[in-house]
């Protein structure tokens, strides 16, 4: 749901976009971190953010971090 919206920051489509680590912070809501390959070596951290149920809103891409690699840790950002 939220590979459109990166695509539109970046000004880019990705022909691969596979989620292969996540991790959770619950706040108002819920950030979710996670680490996306998009191609080739290349990886993308997002941030994701989900709010309360009873709030009824779309995931929404918050930040992302490009240039990252398979082993590049996932964290708060």
């Amino acid at each position: 749901k939220v590979k459109p919206q990166l695509e539109e920051k970046e000004g880019k489509t990705f022909d691969v976009f596979t989620a292969v680590e996540f991790k959770t912070q619950v706040v108002a809501g819920t950030n979710y971190f996670i680490k996306v390959h998009v191609g080739n070596d290349e990886f993308v951290h997002l941030r994701v953010f989900r709010s309360l149920p009873h709030e009824n809103k779309p995931l929404t891409l918050h930040s992302y971090q490009n240039s990252k690699t398979k082993h590049d840790e996932l964290t708060y950002f």
